[in-house]
């Protein structure tokens, strides 16, 4: 909720306030604005209702309740409720003379006092809760609006024309030199694009298969070049039954193999994943040149998208770190608490 909106809820609650003590003066044919203004009564009425109102809609709510602490909501709730009261008789003996002080009357001041602040704190309370349900329902929105556009751009980038081009190309060269060969790439491009296509719909999908695809991926990646250590992949751990969200770590070897145009350096890019009970940690460094970065970087699924889809999937969870130094870029990204 826009902070105008958030003022004027708060002007109309106090005035809708004032009106009903007015009101209640008017029922006891008692004068209204002397008895706001120049009587205790005011200081009565007004003190610990704000001071109930705020230190639960300012402080309270967010320190405690929202974070879920309600013992140390209830402990503050119950020094306010308690506090209140004594600072609101010392303004009041402060201000006027002449103050009825028997213990009878300060006694019971003290319970209408008392009752005052515990529903202000009550309204309070209410009203910071449809702020907060208002603005969560506001967030998700905005968050399922980003993701679905997210989601869009993955589509879109999830197969890299050259990269299919190119591939087509490499295994019809191949068909009439190797044709097994060939045959075998080809079953591994139809399994990528089966992948892409079908597997890509689900939320999640088992970390076995998202090994395979990048295991066939590369594969079809190494057809470009004749150096076998072009490319290092390994894996060190057991997938198990984890699973985790489609193309989390393609487009990050998706954009190593752009960057990198020496296909006979050795051991140009580097693959790892190492999978733990408690993380799997992700890591990829290639060796570029400097003018081939520049020219890519518009190509394929940008870092921000990438960082933006990882604060959706795993707010809290993932730690993505990228660093470029004597022209080899590192990605290292640590999913935690994965299941």
């Amino acid at each position: 909720m826009k902070k105008p909106h958030i003022i004027l809820l708060h002007l109309g609650y106090w005035a809708m306030y004032v009106f009903l003590l007015m009101i209640v003066l008017a029922a006891g044919k008692l004068p209204v604005y002397r008895m706001l203004f120049h009587t205790p009564t005011g200081i009565a009425a007004i003190t610990p209702a704000i001071i109930g109102f705020y230190s639960t809609y300012n402080l309270l709510f967010d320190r405690f309740l929202a974070k879920r602490k309600i013992l140390h909501f209830l402990f503050y709730t119950l020094i306010v409720t308690l506090t209140s009261p004594i600072i609101t008789e010392i303004i009041i003996y402060s201000v006027f003379d002449n103050v009825d002080e028997s213990f009878n009357t300060i006694f019971f001041a003290g319970l209408f006092l008392t009752f005052i602040t515990v529903i202000n704190a009550i309204i309070a309370l209410v009203l910071k809760g449809f702020v907060s349900w208002y603005n969560d329902i506001q967030l998700k929105l905005e968050l399922n609006k980003k993701n679905y556009d997210m989601e869009l751009a993955l589509v879109k980038n999830q197969i890299n024309p050259h990269f299919l081009f190119n591939t087509i190309n490499n295994i019809d060269v191949l068909i009439q030199k190797d044709p097994i060969k060939a045959s075998d790439y080809l079953n591994k491009l139809s399994d990528i694009m089966r992948f892409m296509l079908y597997e890509t719909k689900a939320d999640k999908i088992a970390l076995s298969t998202e090994l395979t695809y990048i295991e066939k991926y590369i594969e079809l990646q190494k057809i470009r070049s004749s150096n076998p250590s072009y490319v290092n992949y390994s894996i060190e751990g057991i997938s198990n039954d984890l699973m985790i969200e489609p193309m989390l770590f393609i487009p990050f070897i998706e954009n190593a193999f752009k960057h990198t145009e020496n296909k006979n350096l050795e051991n140009a890019i580097n693959i790892k994943i190492t999978i733990n009970k408690e993380m799997i940690i992700f890591e990829c460094e290639n060796k570029f040149t400097i003018n081939s970065q520049k020219n890519s970087e518009h190509n394929g699924l940008g870092n921000g998208l990438i960082e933006k889809r990882l604060l959706l999937l795993y707010p809290n969870k993932h730690q993505l770190n990228i660093t470029t130094h004597n022209n080899i870029y590192k990605v290292k990204l640590t999913l935690n608490n994965v299941h």
